[in-house]
């Protein structure tokens, strides 16, 4: 069966709600599905109306919700009577079947109690005494043929640069002084396997009451990971001498039944100390990009890696000290409960997340990331020209 690219636009309400990471859990952990793209938008008027207009002409829609789900876009998508717009977050899925199996588990309109499908936990269908619907918000939008998910696709990857990408600018974020924004990244450890991990993780850090204000799935490159983590490359250097002077004495007093002297083993470490720590700082760049970097050209180390992380970008005051507080020490074993690192890290290195340690650091990180660059029309053109 050949692979599909299906979609699901996460509702504005339950963006506001702190709802996506829940969200993203059940589509991962349900469907098998892989997650190749996460975009954020503020929809325009023009867009609002579009999709709208789209859904109501939308044959595949069931017609007794047809003109009430238009209608919800409508009023729902479209900028608020102040002016500030809303969030959205779109997700692209790719694999086999990929339609019915999001489909599948984003479940009907009218939701059930049963709490199986994404609608039946997220989203609400009211109805009054005469079996009419009362309220309704069906929590996310997908595309249930391939004619419609082509559709809607083409039509927001049209406005994907104009109303997508980093939306600090919603009416709903923080402004003013002490608003911060800070990068966060999904390490590799949470795409092992499709699992329910990059979600629960979300759902950690909404808990800070922070804004998400840009989502890509990403695969980090050799050269960015070189940027990106440089600094800590001549940390390592420095900070390894004497761990590298101990040991490697040690095992050179055993092979050669000698007693290595201070100045030796202080040798030792000068000497093999910014080795070692070359030799850890690319053990790092392969553990994030999955590509071994020392030694490639430049032409090697500018191809996307061979795995992905999720990069997200939360917005409000003081975020880097309270995405910090939640992500926990890189250590996972001195971490607190309740804290990410302390759920789902294993050691240093894989510790599930990375969060930027200051406003001046998460700026040089989102410019080597390009956190908000356009990368759905890509996808978008691939499966639906």
């Amino acid at each position: 069966m050949a692979k599909e690219l299906a979609f699901v636009l996460i509702n504005p309400h339950s963006v506001a709600k702190s709802r996506t990471g829940g969200i993203l859990a059940r589509y991962i952990s349900r469907t098998g599905l892989d997650l190749v793209g996460a975009r954020m938008f503020a929809p325009s008027a023009e867009l609002a109306k579009e999709y709208s207009e789209l859904i109501r002409g939308d044959a595949s829609v069931s017609p007794s919700f047809r003109d009430l789900l238009a209608d919800y876009v409508a009023r729902e998508y479209a900028p608020r009577a102040d002016g500030g717009r809303r969030r959205a977050m779109m997700l692209l899925f790719e694999g086999e079947d990929a339609i019915a199996a999001v489909k599948d588990a984003t479940g009907p309109i009218r939701a059930s109690e049963s709490g199986e499908s994404v609608r039946d936990t997220y989203g609400e269908c009211v109805l009054d005494a005469s079996g009419g619907v009362k309220y309704l918000e069906p929590a996310v939008f997908i595309g249930p043929t391939a004619a419609s998910a082509g559709a809607a696709l083409k039509l927001w990857a049209k406005y994907s640069e104009e109303c997508g990408g980093m939306v600090d600018g919603a009416g709903d974020v923080a402004k003013g002084e002490g608003v911060q924004k800070g990068l966060v990244i999904l390490k590799p450890d949470n795409f092992r396997f499709a699992s329910a991990r990059p979600g629960l993780i979300m759902d950690i850090f909404s808990r800070s009451g922070l804004r998400i204000v840009c989502a890509k799935v990403h695969r980090m490159s050799v050269a960015e990971a070189e940027e990106f983590y440089g600094p800590v490359q001549t940390a390592l250097q420095q900070k390894l001498k004497s761990k590298v002077a101990e040991r490697s004495a040690r095992a050179l007093a055993e092979e050669l039944h000698m007693e290595i002297s201070e100045e030796t083993k202080g040798q030792l470490g000068e000497l093999l100390g910014p080795l070692y720590g070359t030799n850890q700082f690319y053990q790092i760049v392969e553990f994030m990009t999955g590509r071994w970097g020392e030694g490639l050209v430049d032409a090697e180390k500018e191809k996307p890696g061979a795995v992905k992380v999720l990069l997200l970008v939360y917005a409000g005051p003081n975020a880097i000290e309270r995405v910090r507080a939640i992500l926990g020490p890189t250590d996972p074993s001195k971490a607190g409960p309740g804290s990410v690192r302390k759920e789902f890290g294993h050691d240093i290195m894989v510790n599930a997340a990375h969060a930027s340690d200051s406003p001046e650091n998460a700026e040089r990180e989102m410019r080597i990331t390009k956190v908000g660059s356009e990368t759905l029309r890509s996808w978008v053109e691939a499966y639906y020209p």
